[in-house]
């Protein structure tokens, strides 16, 4: 487990096998394999697109909004993964299910 210095995630240690740490009140972001940089990164992309795009998120429904913001990060160019590929994994992913607003909104995230 990877966090920054915050005395949040002190405790680390007794839930997972490693942990360290980059401070970034000293300006360290990366250190090594060491670094906070990638999950900064998509949380950054899904604050913004649920500004911008979505604008608002019952709780109910959190969990599909970062699925496909995973999606779409886990798929993305930089990972050659082009829009006709992107297209195809995502039909693929919808074979066989059936999404209703009942389903939703019986569910508890």
């Amino acid at each position: 487990m990877n966090t920054d210095e915050s005395k949040l995630y002190r405790d680390m240690d007794k839930l997972f096998a490693a942990h360290d740490t980059v401070n970034h009140s000293e300006q360290e972001y990366a250190r090594g394999d060491v670094s906070t940089n990638t999950v900064e990164g998509v949380f950054s992309i899904f604050k913004r697109g649920m500004v911008g795009t979505y604008q608002h998120c019952e709780v109910q429904h959190l969990q599909r909004y970062l699925n496909e913001f995973d999606f779409r990060y886990s798929n993305r160019k930089a990972l050659g993964i082009d829009d006709e590929g992107r297209s195809v994994k995502a039909l693929k992913g919808a074979v066989g299910k059936r999404l209703t607003y009942r389903t939703t909104s019986r569910q508890a995230v």
